[in-house]
């Protein structure tokens, strides 16, 4: 019984918090007056939520106008079947930003316009109409992989490389092999990008599985003794424009959250070189039939893929 109220729990956490991939457990962020009118959902009817998940590239979530996205996944949660499916979308997708006169990659659109123009830029991309997004930046993996003791990762390869002038600053130092990561070796871990031989593939591959280490570890028992320090942790790092009363009520269906299963794909396309830069080329028709297979499309979701 215990074990099943922990699995409860956990879901709800994860299911609606970051875990740097993840969405958001209770964070309507609010500022200053407490008194303040909530935000009310609009009406979700839907047994499935969309959302999108940005991680910035900045070291304060507070501060991150005019940084770029680091990390961008979109969720699907059913709770009604208790699936949950995740599209990553790499950073180098070469994409029509509105107001940009020529396609430029995505990770881009957040230092234009922020979370909106973000959001409206992966809406056009994928034909889906997204209207929820949660934002994280460096300090939550941090402070959360360390309140859950480490995350146990077979890292693939020697990683090092050193950058003073990236903000924060960064330093990759990392041994080959299977062994528990604590927060800032985490970080290391998921900003590591230059040697997989797929490039941005191989990173998004590696995020993927560390987010499912990380919600077996979350999972276990003696965690449950840390979840006011999650809770500031999730207060302090993370902003969403999720409704409180949506995330209610799809948290009431937590025990039906399979997370051993979770459907982890990436946008189908591949590498290629314009006009001089690397870019990530998405393959439109092989997007589409993944999106309405992934998504609840009808007619009322779906957007105009050029609009």
């Amino acid at each position: 019984m215990l074990r099943r109220f922990f699995r409860v729990f956990f879901s709800f956490f994860i299911i609606f918090s970051l875990v740097f991939f993840g969405a958001n457990f209770y964070s309507q962020k609010v500022k200053g007056d407490l008194d303040e009118a909530p935000i009310v959902d609009k009406g979700t009817k839907s047994d499935s939520i969309n959302f999108l998940l940005m991680g910035v590239d900045s070291k304060d979530v507070e501060d991150s106008i005019g940084t770029r996205t680091d990390t961008l996944m979109v969720f699907n949660v059913d709770k009604s079947s208790g699936e949950i499916s995740i599209l990553s979308i790499p950073r180098d997708t070469r994409v029509k930003i509105e107001g940009r006169k020529y396609k430029e990659k995505i990770n881009h659109a957040h230092a234009y316009g922020g979370p909106e123009l973000t959001l409206e830029t992966v809406s056009n991309l994928l034909n889906l109409d997204l209207e929820y997004y949660v934002i994280a930046d460096y300090n939550f993996a941090r402070r959360f992989v360390d309140l859950i003791g480490g995350v146990e990762i077979d890292v693939p390869m020697d990683m090092y490389y050193e950058d003073p002038t990236a903000e924060p600053p960064l330093l990759i130092d990392l041994k080959a092999g299977n062994q528990i990561l604590d927060g800032d070796e985490s970080l290391q871990y998921l900003r590591f990008r230059k040697g997989y031989k797929n490039a941005d593939l191989g990173r998004i591959e590696a995020q993927q599985g560390f987010m499912k280490s990380m919600v077996n570890r979350t999972l276990r028992p003696i965690n449950i003794i840390k979840v006011p320090q999650m809770y500031a942790a999730y207060n302090d790092y993370i902003t969403t424009n999720i409704p409180l009363s949506t995330i209610a009520k799809f948290g009431l269906s937590a025990l039906k959250y399979d997370l051993d299963t979770m459907n982890t794909v990436t946008l189908p396309g591949e590498s290629k070189m314009v006009s001089g830069l690397s870019y990530y080329v998405h393959y439109e028709e092989e997007t589409q039939k993944l999106v309405s297979e992934m998504f609840n499309i009808n007619n009322q979701t779906a957007v105009t893929m050029n609009k």
